[in-house]
């Protein structure tokens, strides 16, 4: 029952080329940096991604970006990355982007059995429809589009049926972890990760602060969605980046603070 991998690069040796992964955080909030990092250094390439965003320039998923290891992103948000969008447009990989309380609920709804739901949410617009472009061509037309999806009428109002999500792997990253991979995460950085975390047939969580068991009354995740924990060393649970940082003056000295 012990969860417990010793090192990132040991706990995500055997995801391979081709590899399907849902991976936590929003933005620089609760992202999983160190199994990042371990998969950079590991090299697979043809990963397709699950996730709100991602990452930013230099950083969190934007390394895998950089690097040519991710070909499909399927997320909400292309965000301040710059590489991200140069490599959509230039047609080097394919994004399907949807409404992001769909792809939480993909993701849930795939961690829960649930094959598909239907939403209000796109209904009149192309992400029922169809015509979102996946995949540009080299010469800017659009080589992949989305396809239509079903539209069925439930009480007078039409819906859209989305399909759960389920991946290879998940990365996720969380305040606290006990033995067993039950995870505690904390305030905002719980965002995307509990349900990256259920989408994941095989998840990986990294830990800021392992415990050798934690209260049930505590948990926002049951270990039995994760299958291996990595401890964080201080230093590594230390380093939290900050996305945009904004100053404001005092309203009494007319100075700037942080």
């Amino acid at each position: 029952m012990d969860k417990v991998v010793a090192t990132a690069a040991r706990a995500v040796a055997d995801v391979g080329d081709g590899a399907s992964l849902a991976v936590g955080g929003f933005g620089l909030s609760g992202v999983p940096n160190v199994l990042i990092d371990a998969l950079h250094a590991a090299g697979p390439g043809g990963l397709s991604v699950v996730s709100n965003n991602c990452g930013v320039d230099g950083g969190g998923l934007g390394l895998l970006l950089e690097a040519g290891q991710i070909v499909r992103v399927t997320g909400s948000y292309i965000g301040e990355n710059r590489t991200f969008a140069r490599k959509y447009l230039g047609g080097e990989v394919e994004v399907e982007l949807i409404p992001q309380g769909t792809l939480a609920e993909r993701l849930r709804a795939g961690g829960c059995g649930i094959p598909a739901f239907f939403t209000p949410a796109g209904v009149g617009t192309a992400v029922a429809e169809g015509g979102l472009p996946w995949r540009y061509a080299p010469d800017g037309s659009v080589a992949v589009a989305s396809p239509a999806k079903e539209v069925r009428e439930f009480d007078g109002q039409s819906y859209v049926m989305e399909r759960g999500i389920t991946t290879d792997f998940a990365l996720v990253r969380a305040q606290r972890g006990d033995r067993y991979g039950n995870l505690v995460f904390a305030k905002s950085s719980r965002n995307f990760n509990p349900l990256a975390a259920m989408a994941g047939r095989v998840t990986i969580a990294e830990v800021e602060e392992l415990v050798d068991f934690l209260d049930p009354q505590e948990v926002h995740l049951p270990g039995v969605f994760v299958q291996r924990v990595v401890a964080l060393t201080p230093e590594q649970a230390a380093a939290k980046g900050v996305e945009r940082r904004m100053i404001s003056a005092s309203p009494t000295r007319g100075t700037v603070r942080a």
